[in-house]
């Protein structure tokens, strides 16, 4: 993960004037990124802009896959579990993705449907989808076998992303972890809580819930994501969704 900082001059006005070297010299505030936010792997670059974490992505997994050419040292050929599987045309391809999440979320007053592309980012870099296959939201029930070891896939343009429990996180860093943050500023969890996994019926209308977690102690609505549709979002973004640019 690559940081910048964001420097910002305050002028500040003298309290004597009995000696014009004396008054106080204009200083420069740092604003750094919350720690929370300093997970990500180097393929992302983050920063502060206001009122938003601003996070860049190549989106290129730190994984191997079978969408990788087979000239590539990335390759691997499919091991998962799904005896349906069969490998889409498309092969990864280096992305310049920019989202902007609001640094202190908020619920919204109207929810805002989840568009097809990028709803959110992990903390590998690559890109959350929701739970439609395009252009017309179509169910994933065929997308679902082109779907590789990780739970991964790329679009035409070579965007890899996930449309269910990015695998390699979780397997690496546990099914309960933190994974990354959707649009609106609010993070995503992994199937697990408490030592169970979590089902539907114990998530919202938005596939989230609200209490305390190990890096919220103070508690904050929160996704999850789970072995059934919707996966990781259900009727829209719980909070006021920031912006997303490729």
């Amino acid at each position: 993960m690559k940081q910048k900082t964001l420097l910002f001059s305050t002028l500040l006005l003298a309290l004597s004037c009995s000696d014009p070297g004396d008054g106080n010299a204009p200083q420069d505030e740092v604003t750094d990124v919350p720690a929370v936010y300093q997970r990500f792997t180097d393929n992302v670059t983050l920063y502060v802009e206001g009122e938003f974490l601003v996070i860049e992505t190549d989106d290129i997994p730190n994984h191997p896959s079978p969408y990788f050419s087979q000239t590539d040292s990335r390759y691997e050929a499919y091991n998962g579990s799904n005896s349906n599987f069969h490998r889409n045309p498309n092969t990864i391809a280096e992305q310049n993705i920019t989202l902007r999440i609001p640094l202190n979320p908020t619920p919204a007053t109207q929810n805002e449907a989840t568009p097809l592309g990028a709803i959110g980012i992990s903390l590998n870099g690559v890109v959350f989808f929701n739970q439609y296959a395009g252009p017309n939201n179509q169910p994933l029930t065929n997308e679902i076998d082109s779907f590789d070891q990780y739970l991964g896939h790329p679009a035409n343009s070579g965007n890899y992303h996930y449309h269910q429990e990015p695998l390699y996180l979780t397997t690496n860093n546990g099914s309960d972890a933190l994974l990354g943050w959707l649009l609106d500023g609010y993070p995503v969890y992994g199937p697990v809580e408490n030592g169970s996994r979590v089902n539907n019926g114990q998530l919202d209308e938005f596939h989230g819930h609200n209490h305390a977690t190990t890096d919220y102690p103070e508690g904050i609505y929160h996704y999850h994501f789970t072995d059934a549709d919707p996966y990781i979002n259900g009727s829209g973004f719980y909070g006021v969704a920031g912006t997303v640019t490729n």
